[in-house]
């Protein structure tokens, strides 16, 4: 298992995904790992409560399959960003689109029923269903692996 970042430690980095899934997940206070959210290709990495705010992640990510990404450190991102008004505007455009896929993710899981969540993966995304193993998308979705394989059956 190979981590992009571990709870508690500063994030650094930002990460182009090449290939590769990635698994951002917590442990609550129970021991149960909680999955918050799954990045995969095209789509860029980091904790951004801890990179922006340069605090402690609340969070781990790690890699669940084989993958490629393109890492680029705080420093050199904060000096790209001074010297070059095109990549600014990139930067601020994924960082809004982050936002929208984080309060996606926040009211699906509130306000969605556990099987319209996997009818949402199995429409928006899925390539996911065929690539992580069904305990992660469980966790993804809220609920045990019991309860999707009856989603499954029923779906």
């Amino acid at each position: 298992m190979i981590f992009f970042l571990e709870e508690g430690k500063g994030s650094k980095h930002l990460a182009f995904i090449e290939t590769g899934i990635f698994q951002y997940y917590v442990i609550t206070p129970d021991g149960v790992n909680r999955t918050t959210y799954v990045a995969h290709e095209n789509n860029f990495l980091a904790s951004l409560l801890s990179f922006l705010n340069e605090v402690p992640s609340r969070e781990y990510i790690k890699a669940m399959t084989d993958a490629v990404i393109h890492v680029i450190d705080k420093k050199d991102l904060q000096q790209l960003l001074l010297e070059m008004d095109s990549f600014k505007y990139f930067y601020i455009r994924l960082l809004e689109w982050q936002l929208v896929c984080i309060d996606k993710s926040r009211l699906d899981l509130l306000l969605l029923s556990p099987e319209q969540r996997y009818e949402n993966i199995m429409r928006d995304e899925p390539h996911l269903l065929e690539k992580i193993p069904l305990n992660y998308l469980a966790s993804i979705l809220g609920i045990t692996p019991r309860h999707l394989t009856r989603i499954r059956k029923k779906i």
